[in-house]
């Protein structure tokens, strides 16, 4: 039995699905009827049998012209079996015939026990309760020949609403029905003022089934009238229920193209959540705090994030946390693969922390993150194993260099530029430097100049269209006109003793301060790129890096480490920012770099310029190998005091760099 109360009265009541007749006791304290009965409190009451409507007592929702349910004294009659159809108001109808093996035994033997219920339709009786009792009843007839008596009870013709009912009381309380047949059924009686738990409560089901199936309201008539006809498949028409008026309406259109393609199943719940789906119990982070949105999904046990960029913000800050637990753990090293990169063991060894294993984090599109604690590269393992010989190369490092080759070139030509250019205004100091040349000797000291031939174009292109470039030019311009003044035309390199003694000459007649400016050029002119000299050229003239060097689209294509450029949006943005742009792409983060140089949607700061560019330089990455600063580190003290010297962890690579 089932009662509604409001307001302390009862409007409402059912048994088995229908209003029943109703027993009262009138508490009249024994006033007016002497042979009063009791109560099992000892209370006077009179019992009264009730067998008019129960609305007329307030006790049912029933209009006068609806409570006489003809489903309450349905007529009973044995009907042969040829007169019975399966009714079109049965839930089944036009379904193929069940399996009605497991009936078959028990029909067989003794019969049916239970009435059909049936319904005057035509010239016979359709079936609207006990369709795999009728196709049993077939399935016998069929083998004995006989015509079959089969007991049945007739409701009203006319009276459709009682028919639907009746057939989904019968099939929710055997076998499910199709999930659209339901969806009508659950949503009469929703419409109808029924909360989810009565609808539950009334068939036997629970909560959750009910509103999943009534999640299909959500979906569009067109669409649940394909779902209705097997033409979207059940996971596809799930994910639809996700999905706003407007992205069911595009999908809708994509699914009628004659030349488009609408995404189904798991790609459709993707395509609605714009990309992989991502569910909660992936997220690093609290989804307490997460200020996202989280759509429901009725059909999975987890949530689903609905906007991707911001999940992946907050997985990034989460994940960037968690990488710095790694490192204050003594891990030598975490690499956070690319975004769909797998983890390929198989290009791994094994290799605990305390041996130099890393830790290699693997992000999925649909944002799982897997920690791999303990491998090293095969080419690293290889090192190693090299270095451990007797005879083997003892290499500067044990990390991977932050930059690659035609970086390093890229870089160290640029410095090169800046600090020989900054030489032409500091004779004094090239003097002194030619002195040591001299003395010492260098590569290029045969003498010969510094001819920059970079092995890829674009840097050579750069190199040359430099502002270092362009003043070295008018340098040598002029150094050519002081000569050609004091009759020298031209000026070769080809060791000619002649030639040698007609540029004497030509010295010997300038004054100091010319011979000076042409000493600083050929200085400049002969300097070494790369190494330490660079550096300590550019900390001696104090060269203004900004001055000669700006962030070019070039220099961003050169670099390739992930660590680098996620330390340069630190850098150039802060480092919040560099935490949630972690597993973003290289492409996606120098970009970021980009903007913020150029001022794209931001204040623009094109004075910035990475470590590497700085006077000293600085390395970006922690214990990397890195030519300009481990150069520097190996010649710091000499230009430094004690308190300027280079930190421990430089320190170390450059005492390696030495032995």
């Amino acid at each position: 039995m089932t009662l509604v109360i409001e307001e302390s009265r009862v409007v409402e009541i059912w048994v088995d699905g229908r209003a029943p007749l109703i027993g009262l006791h009138d508490y009249d304290w024994g006033e007016t009827d002497p042979d009063a009965n009791r109560d099992a409190e000892g209370l006077p009451f009179s019992p009264i049998n009730w067998k008019g409507p129960a609305w007329a007592l307030g006790l049912s929702l029933y209009p006068p012209e609806q409570e006489d349910n003809p489903m309450a004294q349905p007529a009973l009659k044995t009907l042969p079996l040829e007169q019975l159809h399966i009714s079109k108001l049965n839930m089944r109808h036009n379904r193929k015939a069940p399996d009605v093996s497991d009936i078959l035994p028990s029909i067989r033997e003794k019969g049916i026990r239970q009435t059909l219920l049936v319904r005057p339709e035509g010239d016979g009786y359709g079936v609207v309760a006990g369709r795999r009792r009728f196709h049993a009843l077939q399935v016998i007839a069929a083998e004995t020949g006989k015509s079959i008596a089969v007991p049945c009870a007739i409701m009203e013709a006319d009276d459709d609403a009682a028919a639907v009912e009746a057939s989904l009381i019968e099939n929710v309380a055997r076998l499910p029905a199709t999930e659209m047949e339901q969806y009508n059924a659950f949503g009469k009686l929703a419409h109808a003022g029924r909360t989810v738990e009565e609808i539950a409560g009334h068939f036997g089901v629970t909560d959750l089934k009910v509103r999943r199936i009534l999640a299909l309201a959500n979906l569009s008539s067109p669409i649940r009238a394909l779902y209705a006809k097997d033409e979207i498949d059940p996971e596809t028409i799930r994910a639809l229920t996700l999905a706003t008026k407007d992205q069911q309406a595009d999908w809708l259109a994509l699914f009628r193209s004659e030349t488009e393609r609408a995404p189904m199943g798991r790609a459709c719940k993707a395509w609605i959540t714009g990309g992989a789906t991502i569910t909660t119990d992936k997220a690093l982070f609290d989804l307490a705090i997460y200020e996202g949105k989280v759509a429901a999904d009725l059909f999975g046990e987890t949530g689903v994030f609905a906007e991707a960029d911001t999940f992946w913000k907050a997985q990034s800050a989460a994940l960037a946390a968690k990488v710095e637990t790694y490192i204050d753990a003594g891990w030598r090293n975490v690499e956070v693969l690319e975004r769909g990169k797998y983890f390929a063991s198989w290009e791994y060894l094994k290799r605990p922390r305390t041996k130099g294993g890393s830790v290699i984090v693997e992000v999925r599109d649909d944002g799982t993150v897997t920690f791999h604690e303990g491998y090293i590269t095969q080419a690293e393992a290889r090192k190693l194993e090299k270095r451990a010989r007797p005879d083997g190369d003892a290499e500067a490092a044990d990390t991977k260099p932050e930059m690659s080759g035609p970086l390093a070139q890229y870089i160290a030509l640029h410095r090169h530029g800046a600090a020989r250019t900054t030489l032409l205004g500091h004779p004094g100091i090239a003097l002194r430097l030619m002195v040591a040349h001299a003395m010492v000797g260098s590569a290029l000291w045969t003498v010969r100049r510094h001819d920059f031939l970079a092995r890829k174009e674009d840097i050579q292109a750069s190199v040359e269209a430099s502002r270092a470039a362009a003043e070295m030019r008018a340098a040598g311009d002029h150094v050519r006109s002081l000569f050609d003044a004091h009759g020298v035309a031209s000026l070769r390199a080809n060791g000619d003793a002649y030639h040698l003694s007609e540029v004497f000459a030509a010295l010997l007649e300038m004054n100091d301060a010319e011979t000076l400016t042409v000493l600083a050029f050929v200085m400049a002119d002969t300097l070494e790129a790369g190494g330490p000299v660079v550096e300590a050229v550019a900390v001696a003239t104090e060269t203004d890096m900004a001055a000669y060097w700006k962030p070019e689209r070039v220099f961003l294509d050169l670099v390739r480490d992930k660590r680098a450029i996620n330390a340069m949006v630190a850098d150039i943005a802060s480092p919040s920012t560099a935490k949630a742009a972690l597993t973003d792409t290289g492409k996606a983060q120098k970009e970021l770099v980009w903007n913020r140089i150029t001022g794209e949607e931001c204040e623009a700061n094109p004075g910035w310029r990475p470590g590497w560019m700085q006077v000293p330089p600085t390395r970006l990455v922690t214990n990397a190998g890195s030519p300009p600063a481990d150069a520097w580190v190996r010649i710091a003290s000499l230009f430094t005091s004690g308190e300027d010297e280079a930190s421990p962890e430089d320190q170390s690579v450059a005492e390696q760099d030495a032995a």
